[in-house]
């Protein structure tokens, strides 16, 4: 017990309005591997003996959301030799009840064989609509030309093509 409060922690500083980034970084890890808010919360105390609001934790990967907007709208590179486009389905919570999206992985080879993800798109169906803003954004974004495009099954992607071309 620290009765002439020296103590001073190191994680979590006194009187501190925002968190050390590591922490946060470790918030993003823990939420990223599927803990909620409230387990996040309990585990932060439990560890650090710092009491943090599920409300807190919740703003943090909103900090996310420009670095994510900016990636997602960097040019890209006007020649593709080779796109993959394949989604995942899961489960997410939507207004309290659980609904399945989609995650729409854009991957490009480009003309030294490095891959590169080109984007991703959360969706809840797939449609020639989706798929023609989804070619209008790369093509918005400076690529011209796929040689070939790997799109295992999408039964809309090649009217979608047609429309862009």
């Amino acid at each position: 017990m620290d009765r002439e409060g020296s103590f001073e922690p190191q994680t979590v500083k006194k009187k501190q309005t925002s968190l050390h980034p590591e922490l946060e970084t470790k918030i993003l890890s823990t939420f990223a591997s599927g803990m909620s808010y409230r387990d996040i919360a309990s585990h932060i105390e439990e560890i650090y003996d710092h009491k943090i609001l599920a409300a807190e934790i919740s703003s943090i990967p909103n900090k996310l959301l420009p670095i994510i907007k900016e990636w997602r709208s960097r040019p890209l590179q006007s020649v593709y030799p080779i796109v993959f486009i394949n989604g995942m389905f899961f489960k997410v919570k939507k207004d309290g009840h659980c609904v399945s999206k989609c995650m729409y992985n854009i991957l490009g080879i480009d003309q030294n064989g490095r891959k590169e993800v080109l984007s991703f798109y959360l969706a809840e169906s797939e449609g020639a609509n989706f798929w023609l803003g989804v070619l209008n954004d790369l093509k918005q974004r400076g690529v011209e030309d796929i040689l070939i495009a790997c799109v295992d099954g999408l039964k809309s992607f090649p009217a979608a093509i047609n429309s862009v071309s």
